[in-house]
């Protein structure tokens, strides 16, 4: 019977590459603004996506702020995230945005997806700092081919996975400068439309991110 129920299993599969992608600050916006400021955010974002998909599949589904997308190869993935997320780094209404992409088998049931290969894309997603995109070493050597910069990240160990998985940032927006990120609601600023509100320490957006951040700095802590 278990013969029986793994040939049923991988006759069942399909190769895919599976996106994650989320909003980095949306439920410390929640939190500091208020749901209704937090659904506008979402509201953009959800048309983002919409644009860059355009003539592509819809989201398999959207998780909250985060949506999980599906291509046929990691070639697509890269074509239609290096439009999106150039967009939303580009849209001052949007904090960063993190994205992980993984490219394997895939059970397709009901307009959904299961498997490995999703389950690994959400933990990389997880992983995932604000700005940062991470990968597996199919969707890496897709984009290297493309001249796109890819970081070699080594091994790493993801939650609930039993073995390390090789996985690589891959630069398809400007990368996000740390100092310049609110800690509080992810949003990103350009050096030469902002300045600080002191000389050192964190950069925020607004002086509800920076009375938030004070209350409690190690709420949001930056990833190191």
């Amino acid at each position: 019977m278990q013969s029986h129920a793994r040939q049923r299993e991988d006759a069942a599969k399909t190769p895919a590459t599976v996106a994650f992608i989320d909003i980095a600050g949306f439920s410390a916006i929640a939190d500091v603004y208020g749901d209704a400021a937090a659904l506008d955010v979402l509201e953009v974002f959800e048309n983002m996506v919409r644009d860059a998909l355009s003539g592509y599949a819809p989201p398999i589904k959207w998780i909250g702020d985060e949506a999980m997308l599906s291509f046929p190869e990691p070639e697509t993935a890269i074509q239609v995230l290096g439009t999106l997320l150039q967009a939303c780094r580009k849209e001052p209404r949007l904090p960063l945005t993190r994205a992980g992409l993984n490219h394997g088998p895939v059970i397709c049931r009901a307009g959904d997806l299961f498997g490995s290969t999703v389950n690994i894309a959400a933990r990389i997603a997880a992983l995932a700092s604000p700005g940062q995109l991470l990968a597996t070493r199919p969707i890496a050597e897709a984009a290297a081919a493309r001249g796109i910069l890819v970081r070699d990240l080594g091994m790493v160990a993801l939650r609930s996975v039993a073995d390390e998985v090789p996985l690589f940032e891959i630069e398809l927006a400007p990368s996000a400068d740390p100092a310049w990120i609110d800690p509080v609601c992810k949003m990103h600023a350009p050096y030469s439309s902002y300045r600080r509100a002191a000389p050192d320490g964190p950069w925020f957006c607004s002086p509800q991110c920076e009375g938030a951040y004070r209350r409690s700095p190690q709420t949001y802590e930056l990833p190191r």
